[in-house]
């Protein structure tokens, strides 16, 4: 990148687009719910078992202008920016910019960068290798916690512990381990009632 699109870059004017696209909201809180993606390229979290492991080199993705990105979210309601893990960018000049135009902007971030941006919905999903920091966890809306072996229940009631009670609790089998994970989760919020199943019910709509 040249030093003037370099600028833009870190203030958040451009960012490294992988793709958008318009779909149904698959996971979590607002399963079911019409929305239109914005997938941003970067993350050093680094899951193993992540399915869009192309997200995580941000070079790969050309730096589009934000103007841009909003112009083609506009017809739309509801807008989920994902990664990647968006938050290593600065999201306050997009996110203004998409509410000036009355849009819903949605979040899903492992909370492991500083919170930037104006948000309607953050759904916070704290991963071991990079722990969130402190100050997301009073902001969340929504925790979302992926289920790949039994310690992960207890990863997941540490972070429970951490957000606001007006904050959803929801647990995800990931997607490899769900015909193993599942029934561990459906027995573990019986008993623990506080929690709610989250499924990626887009992958069994074969849908984005």
């Amino acid at each position: 990148m040249d030093n003037k699109t370099n600028e833009l870059v870190n203030k958040g004017i451009m960012l490294p687009l992988m793709e958008e696209f318009y779909t149904i909201q698959g996971e979590g809180a607002h399963t079911g719910t019409a929305a239109y993606f914005i997938r941003v390229g970067g993350c050093d979290v680094g899951c193993h078992w992540c399915d869009v492991k192309e997200s995580w080199d941000a070079n790969l993705h050309p730096p589009t202008h934000a103007d841009l990105i909003v112009k083609n979210a506009s017809p739309y309601k509801t807008i989920v920016i994902t990664g990647g893990e968006p938050l290593m960018w600065d999201m306050q000049y997009l996110t203004s910019s998409l509410q000036n135009q009355g849009l819903q902007t949605h979040i899903e971030t492992s909370g492991a960068y500083p919170l930037s941006g104006q948000w309607n919905w953050i759904c916070l999903s704290p991963k071991k290798t990079k722990l969130p920091l402190e100050g997301i966890y009073p902001e969340a809306h929504e925790l979302k916690m992926i289920i790949y072996n039994k310690s992960d229940f207890e990863f997941a009631e540490q972070q429970a512990a951490k957000v606001s009670d007006k904050c959803g609790l929801y647990l995800q089998p990931e997607w490899s381990k769900k015909e193993i994970m599942t029934p561990m989760i459906v027995d573990y919020v019986m008993k623990n009632p506080k929690w709610k199943i989250s499924l990626q019910t887009h992958k069994y709509l074969n849908i984005p």
